[in-house]
């Protein structure tokens, strides 16, 4: 019998309607007796936690660091145990499993870690889908790869899930241990990658809350070129009056200047030089998951984790965009014979029609390139048909995203004219900038706006055609007052793309070079879950879209040594992964070597008598202001006040968490005894109504009948 196990239910639907299995049974679509379909529901099985192993370690103690299981266990997950058991009975009924998860190294831990279950010990094959439509799914049945071909992507998720473990269980532990030492109660929660990531929204916070604006100053001169066009040219400033990025940082020199083009009659500028060359700008790639994320970031404010779930739903659900878990922007050339199909389909929506039509399916723009695709190819539009009315608005514009820039392929390379103007004027240097469109290209269907101000660079403005030695008369000038500014708060798409190039957040030549050939920190399927997991355990708080590092997150940072927090450190860890998914490295030497760094930083920090400097992290923040919440005793008992003594937000306790504040319910009719309103009580025994003014020593109360008070 031959098995086809695949990720998730509606996965094994659309594999089994190909195949022709249309019989339904418990958990599985038939083809007859000899093919049978099955379906895990993600990962059925999860690491087993230190007491499974061994009991006495539910307590955490300095004498049981560092914990390494002699022999990996994994325990079955009792939501989705009756899926695991039916899965297990069908491959052990098999001779032949074809391993139809997602087509990545997550996808090959969730079939093979069923297939050990149980034993197998059958053929392998594996089927390599990049989009769930009827053309991809039928094309990778006819091209089914053996089992063994892909078996090194599992070594790499075993490898990752339990160097995971071991990081995260044994300095959790450590540090919360150290901590609780020095007079912290609470867990401090160290993690393989989000422990780095955190440390760069910290060290970014840390340069905009310390950085000290400088004052410069911009002198531009408006130019007339034969009455009839005018330009604008900036000033250069020599080295003695400016800073290393070329900012006049010496008033008084822009001033002197400023007066003395403004007061000279009839002042003009001489060209010194004049260079226009044509110059090209290439079709933007389409998307992989990271640069959709930061897409989506900039366009619609989208976090990592929404842009995740969108472009899995028109994947998996609609069926209309290619595998999303991306990390590559090109595409095969077997790809070329769905161009045909996809723009045919692309037609049928309003939006696009016009765009279509005006596409050139023969042109062949740099993305064809086989050489250049890793396991999956880039984000583009299926050959089915979409129904945009299925969709929800957000699903529709992100769609229309991915659909514009396929099509951005079949138009022409954007092409301009580049103009430079030097001119002397007043024996100071200026310099005019134009750009001038002369191929629109790509550019229209992407409609991508100027970011920036123009007025700085002066790029797209008109420049007239000058010769050398021409003098241009000086019509006007301005003087304008500017401040240095910190670099921008992270965003997720932003510290998402940091991740990606982190490299450049290390200074060591070596290191530095290592990385550059890496994907940087995580991978675009796990960097969406590492912002939900710091933001969830509030050592990140996401303000609008812009994320900032929370005392907790500060406060753990600081605690840590460099190898465990440097971001390189962590990009030297998954380039070891990516060896072994290429069979490069072992992943018993890996998680060796893991071991031993390990037993050296437990037996290091042992040693370390210094107490740890940590803040006390809260896990309870105001939703107010996002400062800790404390826990108080007052006359009437316990309640929660913010630490932040400027914010007057409070809540009751509730079985020593903050509760909910109660709702003040107040009625119009003034108290008979003392005229204060009446408000509406919850007590023992059912709602009443009482006086307002109670502090002032009314007793008044009366009875409640249908939100009413009765007098």
């Amino acid at each position: 019998m031959q098995l086809y196990l695949c990720e998730k239910p509606s996965q094994g639907r659309d594999i089994a309607k190909a195949l022709g299995a249309n019989s339904r049974a418990d958990g599985c679509l038939k083809k007859g007796d000899t093919v049978i379909v099955t379906w895990c529901i993600g990962h059925l099985v999860e690491m087993a936690n230190p007491d499974d192993y061994d009991k006495s370690l539910k307590r955490w103690s300095f004498d049981t660091l560092p914990i390494h299981p002699g022999h990996w266990k994994n325990i079955v997950k009792k939501q989705t145990k009756k899926q695991y058991n039916i899965i297990i009975k069908l491959i052990k009924q098999a001779d032949h499993v074809v391993i139809a998860t997602d087509a990545d190294r997550e996808g090959e831990v969730i079939a093979r870690e069923m297939l050990d279950a149980a034993k197998f010990s059958g053929n392998i094959s594996r089927l390599w889908l990049s989009a769930l439509d009827d053309t991809s799914i039928k094309r990778a049945l006819a091209n089914i790869r053996p089992g063994e071909s892909t078996v090194d992507l599992y070594y790499a998720g075993l490898a990752r899930s339990r160097c995971d473990w071991l990081v995260g269980m044994n300095l959790t532990r450590l540090y919360t241990l150290k901590a609780k030492s020095a007079g912290y109660d609470g867990i401090l929660s160290v993690g393989r990658v989000q422990t780095p990531t955190l440390r760069m929204v910290v060290d970014r916070d840390l340069i905009i809350e310390n950085f000290v604006a400088t004052d410069f100053w911009d002198v531009y001169a408006i130019l007339s070129h034969s009455g009839n066009q005018s330009f604008k040219a900036k000033w250069l400033p020599s080295e003695a009056s400016s800073d290393s990025d070329g900012r006049c940082i010496n008033q008084q020199s822009a001033m002197n200047l400023f007066q003395q083009i403004k007061e000279t009659e009839k002042i003009k500028g001489v060209v010194t030089s004049f260079k226009k060359e044509r110059r090209k700008q290439n079709t933007p790639l389409p998307f992989s998951l990271s640069t959709l994320t930061q897409f989506c970031d900039k366009a619609f404010s989208l976090g990592a984790k929404q842009v995740l779930d969108i472009a899995q739903s028109l994947y998996e659900k609609h069926k209309v965009t290619s595998y999303p878990r991306s990390d590559c922007q090109y595409l095969p050339k077997s790809q070329v014979d769905d161009i045909e199909p996809i723009l045919n389909h692309l037609s049928q929506q309003k939006d696009l029609k016009q765009w279509v039509d005006s596409a050139d399916s023969s042109r062949r723009s740099r993305v064809w390139n086989d050489k250049k695709i890793t396991a999956h190819h880039a984000i583009i539009p299926t050959t089915v048909a979409a129904n945009l009315s299925k969709m929800s608005e957000i699903e529709c514009k992100v769609y229309d995203a991915i659909c514009r820039y396929y099509l951005a392929q079949f138009y022409p390379i954007h092409e301009y004219d580049q103009t430079t103007i030097f001119l002397n004027i007043a024996d100071e240097l200026f310099k005019a900038t134009g750009r001038v469109t002369v191929i629109d290209g790509f550019k229209s269907i992407l409609a991508r706006k100027t970011t920036g101000n123009t007025s700085d660079n002066n790029t797209e403005q008109s420049l007239p055609k000058v010769s050398k030695g021409d003098e241009v008369p000086v019509v006007d000038v301005e003087i304008q007052n500017k401040k240095t500014k910190p670099p921008a708060r992270y965003t997720e798409g932003t510290l998402s793309k940091a991740m990606e190039n982190v490299a450049r957040e290390v200074t060591d030549p070596k290191l530095k070079k290592i990385l550059k050939e890496t994907t940087g920190i995580g991978t675009v399927a796990t960097r969406p879950n590492i912002f939900e997991v710091l933001l969830k355990r509030a050592l990140l708080i996401k303000k609008g879209k812009y994320l900032h590092s929370s005392d907790a997150g500060r406060s753990l940072i600081n605690a840590l040594p460099e190898a465990v927090k440097s971001p390189g450190t962590t990009a030297m860890w998954e380039q070891s992964l990516e060896s072994i998914a290429t069979g490069k490295v072992s992943m018993d030497d890996f998680i060796a070597s893991q071991k031993r760094f390990l037993q050296r930083l437990v037996t290091f920090e042992l040693g370390n008598t210094n107490s740890m400097n940590i803040k006390a992290t809260a896990k309870h923040l105001c939703p107010t202001c996002n400062h800790a919440l404390r826990r108080i005793k007052g006359k009437k008992g316990f309640f929660w006040v913010c630490s932040d003594h400027s914010c007057k937000y409070t809540a009751p306790d509730s079985r020593g968490k903050p509760g909910k504040k109660r709702k003040v319910i107040t009625s119009k009719l003034p108290c008979p005894q003392c005229g204060k309103l009446l408000r509406q009580i919850a007590g023992k025994k059912g709602k009443f109504w009482g006086c307002s003014g109670f502090k002032e020593g009314c007793k008044f109360t009366a009875q409640d009948k249908s939100g009413k008070p009765i007098l």
